[in-house]
């Protein structure tokens, strides 16, 4: 398997779970007071959306990669 199919396949891949799932989400720590010693700190849940064009997009990049990158001149 060379490169071109193997991106392809992970194109492809991702494209599908971003279809499948639409989006992650995340826990990020901020600070949000230090006084001298004491640190006071939040949790905070980030949301990623992944649009739909998004993930139909890489699939059809992936398909012609698949498609494309298996021929030889």
């Amino acid at each position: 398997m060379n490169a071109t199919r193997i991106i392809a396949i992970v194109l492809i891949i991702a494209g599908a779970l971003g279809l499948l799932y639409g989006g992650f989400s995340y826990m990020k720590d901020s600070k949000a007071i230090k006084l001298g010693s004491i640190e006071l700190s939040v949790k905070e849940r980030q949301t990623v959306n992944i649009p739909t064009w998004a993930g139909i997009g890489a699939i059809v990049v992936g398909g012609f990669l698949l498609v494309l990158g298996g021929k030889k001149s």
